[in-house]
């Protein structure tokens, strides 16, 4: 297994700092986050969902976008992909990205799920995304990129059955899934060895990072509430050195995605303390 970052966890360092903090680490891809900043946050500190320095502009012009793809190539660094946020299914900007991608050599993209919050029932919007899937893999077929869907809380892939659910309506040459463990500690969580068994050739991708569960201090009918936070990567509910052996026993050689937002550490610290605790895991 190789290891990557995703830059929505770096959002202080510039695409060229990022590239030479990355390879340092011992760090063998990047995958670039790709989205339009916020406008009202251009004069603040750099964050990961605000004033993010290393994101890719949707507007950006192909000699914009090579910046990227020289900042990760002079660093020795594969882009694996670009990673938008297309969560209302938007065609056109689904093929924008993957124009993009191709243009920058990535492998994969993260293409939409439907979000879930109870207003709208979870059959329509399984139909909605299938629908727009059909559209996804045949970008795929056309770009030679694979769209990949993430588990993630919120949405209507929260745990590896129901992104398996989805994604088994396709192909899994043109479409995969990202398999995220920290995202199912708020939601979604199965036996992580299972999971992986029943994604099979759909698992395309994996993200590193961790969460935990803290009491509220607060009560409801007398019933003590609870949330879901991120956390330090040897500090949360996942435990990795288990999950890294299950990976390894369903035979995964892809990458491992870092994608850290518990702000232990600033990024490059970030990124030496997780190839160290990979690779004591690993051993």
């Amino acid at each position: 297994m190789k290891l990557s970052v995703f830059t929505v966890s770096t959002p202080d360092l510039t695409p060229e700092e990022l590239a030479k903090a990355a390879a340092a680490a011992g760090i063998q891809g990047v995958e670039w986050r790709y989205t339009k900043n916020p406008a009202e946050a251009a004069n603040q500190a750099p964050s990961f969902w605000g004033n993010n320095l290393c994101t890719i502009d949707p507007s950006v012009s192909d000699e914009e976008l090579l910046r990227f793809k020289t900042a990760a190539e002079k660093e020795g660094l594969t882009t694996l992909s670009i990673t938008p946020y297309l969560n209302s299914l938007d065609l056109t900007a689904t093929e924008q990205a993957f124009k993009h991608a191709k243009t920058i050599g990535a492998s994969f993209i993260r293409v939409g799920v439907p979000p879930y919050n109870r207003t709208e029932n979870y059959n329509d919007l399984f139909a909605k995304a299938t629908d727009y899937l059909h559209q996804v893999q045949e970008f795929s077929q056309q770009y030679g990129i694979k769209g990949i869907i993430e588990i993630h809380h919120n949405t209507i892939t929260p745990s590896a059955g129901l992104a398996h659910r989805l994604a088994s309506k396709f192909s899994p040459d043109h479409i995969g899934v990202l398999h995220d463990a920290g995202n199912m500690v708020h939601e979604g969580y199965e036996n992580h060895r299972m999971g992986l068994e029943l994604l099979g050739p759909y698992l395309a991708h994996v993200h590193l990072k961790n969460a935990a569960w803290v009491s509220t201090g607060e009560e409801q009918n007398g019933v003590k509430l609870w949330k879901s936070e991120w956390a330090p990567i040897d500090n949360g509910v996942v435990n990795w050195k288990q999950t890294l052996d299950d990976l390894k026993a369903v035979g995964y050689d892809g990458y491992i995605g870092i994608e850290d937002f518990s702000n232990q550490y600033g990024s490059a610290q970030m990124l030496n303390n997780f190839v160290s605790k990979v690779k004591q895991w690993l051993a």
